[in-house]
């Protein structure tokens, strides 16, 4: 069990949270939600001991797994022995261990090996290479990379690794902040398996809605400055949040027109006969005072990609033949497709297959290496690159403001200002530096460009990263609603399920185009 006791935080002037009181228990599985800048990453660090509270108590079992972001401590150690890592008590016991054997054996050394023996078979120590590899297997990282330094791997797989440090040994709780990310489709799969036997407690941060709806058996929803917890995975909670804020709401509205009526009693008989019944109806006021509702923090943009002004060809874009390949190692060979006006492509496949390479090459910000690419009649291309900095220079001074003026040209100011404040850049915001954004900021801002150039053939490479869950589902209707065309790469099964009508799948036989959505591609 985790117990929170009486847990406030201040960040700055801004309270985020005040006198937490809660309990998670072994055997469930919770979501830790609410929109970004709500505190979830502050309040698992809290749990963890990281970060100090301004008030009250944490307590934890003796074994936790925490999902841990900084890779670069790892840099220098094995792959296997990061995972090992994960359990503090054996590590530092196979640690001690492997110290003394340097050492000329007494006695007293000898008396501590075999204490350090109990400690390594209590904590299933004999059996840890085998489980480490079992475990990074399942997160899709091959054998023939266990051996090697964390930094002679593919970052992703570094970031992996990490969540596999987490997992391992049997933790009595396990808090993982946003462990989806930089996993494909095949191991996200596995983790929800792997997390839906988990019999200890587990608290999640994840912007992916179908695998919270997938894994959580409870949601803890940080709003109204506190934690609420729900019953049920994340859709639930949404239905039943909803309805108890608009019975609440539904409430005061009764309760003020019935004082109204009263009040006017009040009024028209305070200074007569009927003093009695005058001070009864001032009691009644007094009862019937609406309950004080805080204000939610949930603010959801208003996303959408506005009509054309000039529509594409029929034919948006031709490919035939293209290849691509790197220091000699072939990603994309002799792949073909046509794209037509208003199809809404889904791009799925394991990570480092190529996708973001294909996008590339669409958007003309990649040459391919042979085979020709042929754009339509008057299509005129967003682009949204995975990664950020491809596009929004942050090394500089320039604002919000005048980094997205500079997306249109002749555009007004009164234009710019209500795109900005659709994606919550309200008041001084849009004098915010660019290099101080946020990455869920910076994809609102790369999204507000988009919506502000009226472009009529939309790639989208893994735009659903470092947005909140009110900013993905704002992101699917926009895109399931754009009357232009859409290809876009992404892991989150919520969002192409919502948006694709078919997809290009990158599997270990090559690239297949498959006309239909996401779930029948995948029951085939």
């Amino acid at each position: 069990m985790i117990t929170l006791t009486n847990i406030s935080k201040k960040v700055g002037p801004r309270l985020l949270f005040e006198n937490i009181n809660a309990s998670f228990n072994a055997g469930n599985r919770y979501g830790l939600t609410g929109p970004n800048g709500s505190g979830k990453s502050t309040l698992m660090k809290i749990m963890m001991g990281m970060e100090e509270s301004n008030g009250g108590t944490v307590t934890l079992p003796r074994k936790v797994g925490f999902l841990k972001q900084n890779i670069e401590d790892f840099k220098d150690q094995d792959v296997i022995s990061v995972v090992i890592m994960g359990n503090k008590r054996l590590w530092a016991a196979l640690q001690e261990r492997d110290e003394l054997y340097t050492q000329e054996i007494t006695n007293e050394i000898g008396i501590r090996l075999g204490e350090l023996e109990e400690i390594i078979a209590e904590e299933n120590g004999y059996s840890a290479e085998s489980e480490a590899e079992e475990l990074l297997v399942g997160m899709g990282i091959a054998q023939s990379l266990h051996p090697k330094k964390m930094h002679q791997i593919p970052l992703d797989s570094q970031f992996r690794v990490l969540l596999c440090q987490a997992l391992f040994g049997e933790p009595e709780a396990l808090l993982l902040d946003e462990p989806t990310n930089h996993l494909d489709m095949e191991s996200i799969g596995w983790l929800e398996q792997f997390l839906s036997r988990y019999k200890g407690v587990l608290i999640v941060i994840s912007h992916d809605r179908h695998f919270l709806n997938t894994v959580t058996t409870q949601i803890a929803d940080i709003d109204y400055e506190t934690v609420i917890i729900y019953t049920g995975n994340y859709d639930q909670m949404v239905i039943a949040k909803t309805a108890v804020r608009s019975r609440a709401e539904d409430e005061n509205k009764s309760k003020e027109k019935k004082i109204s009526q009263l009040q006017d009693f009040v009024s028209r008989f305070g200074a007569g006969t009927r003093a009695s019944q005058v001070q009864s109806r001032i009691r009644e006021i007094n009862r019937l005072q609406p309950l004080d509702l805080k204000k939610s923090n949930i603010q959801r943009p208003y996303i959408r990609f506005y009509p054309p002004e000039k529509p594409s060809g029929e034919i948006v874009l031709k490919v035939e033949n293209i290849s691509k390949s790197y220091d000699a190692h072939p990603v994309i060979k002799n792949y073909s497709c046509e794209i037509l006006r208003g199809d809404k492509i889904g791009v799925i496949g394991n990570n480092g297959r190529g996708k973001s390479t294909l996008l590339k090459m669409l958007a003309g910000v990649l040459k391919q290496d042979s085979g020709k690419i042929e754009w339509g009649h008057q299509v005129q291309i967003g682009y949204f690159p995975q990664n950020h900095s491809d596009i929004v220079n942050k090394k500089g001074s320039q604002t919000i403001f005048d980094w997205l003026k500079a997306k249109k040209e002749n555009v007004y100011d009164q234009d710019v200002r209500s795109v900005l404040g659709k994606m919550l850049f309200g008041g001084d915001d849009a004098f915010k530096p660019v290099a101080h954004l946020s990455g869920g900021e910076t994809a609102r801002l790369i999204m507000a460009g988009m919506m502000l150039c009226n472009y009529n053939f939309l790639i989208m490479d893994e735009p659903n990263n470092h947005l909140d869950l009110e900013a993905v589902a704002a992101l699917a209707w926009a895109l399931e609603d754009f009357k232009g065309t859409v290809i876009m790469a992404s892991h989150d099964r919520g969002l192409l399920n919502e948006v694709a009508t078919q997809i290009i799948a990158f599997e270990d036989d090559g690239i297949h185009n498959f006309k239909g959505p996401l779930e029948e591609y995948l029951a085939t």
